[in-house]
């Protein structure tokens, strides 16, 4: 029973501010909820006890009931056996009233002592029932306000994330595009290049073209046409035959 008494004492006494202290500490509620299965265990095993000492008392309290009256009851018939001269009859109700009275003593004694330990059972299950609730309380609060931290920590480490990538990512980015301009550059210069060098061979083309047709225009007004070609070139061959000749 003591050992009972000693834990529950242990319970109710425990320190509210130090526990809370442990399950910040590690980050958990843990160790509330240890402290409630712990606290409502031993309110029922005090329950329990606090029963059986509840009914030892009314036992006791009824025994010492009993053996009063029946002492009380004894120490009248002693005087009326004086009275009437039974002095042996007296002797022997005497003897057991003192039989009597000693375990009337004994069983106030008892009635007394566990009247106090109920009464601190008692006492000690209300402290603990308040207790309880107090720490049931706390608990949830304490749950609650752990989600919220958690949430907390998750949207800080979310924001952490961005930084990360607004900072090495943009970097990254920005190394990627001037990459991609400088291929640019050089495909640029390569298609200014082709097409200056195409720009003039189209003119060299075209300023050919233009002359040849200037050509035909001139040869055309001067009648030196296909035909004139053909009779200078028979000319020519006559001459050369007659050299041969002569």
């Amino acid at each position: 029973m003591s050992s009972l008494l000693e834990k529950t004492q242990t319970l109710i006494s425990a320190n509210l501010h130090a526990m809370v202290d442990r399950a910040l500490e590690a980050n958990s509620v843990a160790v509330m909820r240890q402290y409630i299965r712990d606290a409502e265990r031993n309110l029922t095993e005090l329950e329990k006890a606090a029963a059986t000492v509840g009914g030892e008392v009314k036992t006791q309290e009824r025994k010492y009931h009993q053996y009063k009256k029946e002492a009380d009851q004894l120490d009248r018939n002693i005087d009326m056996l004086l009275m009437q001269g039974k002095t042996e009859l007296a002797g022997a109700a005497q003897n057991e009233l003192n039989s009597k009275r000693r375990l009337e003593e004994q069983y106030h004694e008892q009635w007394v002592r566990q009247q106090k330990e109920y009464e601190a059972l008692l006492n000690a299950r209300l402290k603990l029932q308040a207790k309880l609730k107090t720490i049931r309380q706390e608990a949830k609060e304490l749950e609650a306000l752990m989600e919220l931290a958690k949430s907390k920590e998750a949207t800080v480490k979310a924001i952490k994330s961005l930084d990360d990538l607004m900072g090495v990512g943009d970097s990254d980015i920005a190394r990627l595009g001037d990459s991609i301009r400088r291929r640019l550059d050089t495909a640029s210069a390569h298609s200014e290049m082709y097409a200056s060098r195409l720009d003039n061979q189209m003119d060299d083309i075209l300023g050919k073209t233009e002359i040849e047709l200037q050509l035909e225009e001139r040869k055309r007004r001067l009648g030196l046409g296909d035909s004139g070609d053909a009779g200078l070139k028979e000319e020519e061959e006559s001459q050369s035959s007659l050299s041969r000749n002569l």
